[in-house]
């Protein structure tokens, strides 16, 4: 059990891919505790986790508030007796579809403010215990590519880059403190598209046709990576990004 005593704050843990971390890091030992804005799905995924003999609690938590991101992660701190993993895995609400010369500047400019201003402060808020304690891991999800065509992906990308700069700067005043920041990248996970997306299938096809390996990467993949890049065995990984995209993202 490779996150045996680590504390992990899932932010979006009741999502997709939040949910399908959580249930990766709890069967590999941690106390995960799941925090979103539906108290619903957090539950439906907590219940998982107990059922399968993990351990889990949830709240209600707007990662855009800052101060009920800090009381959370002061409050799990303060009963866990540490605060070791973090990961932001909450919704940009990203416009996709129409093509940037036909968008709202709001649809444009929204979901990078959001991007940055949860990230910031769950990252802040982490960063605080982890620094006193000189141990804890930082996780983003998504990671910096190049545009493609045919995609209207409307700010997607500038998302991306923007949480990478955010992950280069505070790796480096992070580190002396013994304090790790990684990224996830993916290009693309199938699993995590609603059923009844438009252009669903259309969408899962070519994530896979654009792997070298021809399948893209399972939520399950992207738990069980991102469980060891939080582990002790990960330990020397940060300022970095991981690549889970089964060759569609070439380094």
């Amino acid at each position: 059990m490779i996150l045996k005593d680590k504390t992990a704050v899932i932010y979006g843990g009741g999502g997709s891919i939040g949910g399908a971390v959580a249930r990766v890091f709890a069967r590999d030992g941690a106390r995960v505790y799941l925090a979103g804005r539906t108290q619903a799905s957090l539950d439906a995924v907590a219940e998982d986790i107990r059922a399968g003999g993990g351990e889990a609690e949830t709240a209600e938590v707007d990662a855009l508030d800052e101060r009920a991101v800090d009381a959370h992660a002061d409050d799990v701190a303060a009963r866990a007796g540490s605060l070791d993993i973090s990961f932001n895995l909450i919704g940009h609400d990203v416009v996709q579809g129409t093509p940037m010369a036909e968008m709202d500047v709001d649809d444009y400019v929204r979901p990078v403010t959001v991007a940055m201003r949860s990230h910031f402060l769950t990252a802040r808020a982490a960063a605080r215990h982890m620094t006193r304690q000189r141990s804890g891991v930082i996780l983003a999800f998504g990671g910096e590519g190049d545009p493609q065509r045919g995609w209207h992906l409307g700010s997607l990308q500038v998302v991306f880059h923007a949480i990478e700069s955010m992950r280069r700067q505070l790796s480096s005043e992070l580190g002396e403190h013994g304090v790790r920041f990684v990224t996830l990248r993916t290009g693309g996970v199938p699993e995590s598209l609603p059923d009844g997306f438009e252009g669903r299938e259309r969408i899962v096809r070519s994530l896979h046709d654009a792997t070298m390996l021809g399948r893209a990467a399972t939520l399950e993949d992207v738990g069980n990576v991102a469980a060891f890049v939080a582990s002790d065995g990960a330990r020397t990984m940060t300022a970095a990004t991981v690549n889970v995209s089964a060759g569609a993202l070439i380094d």
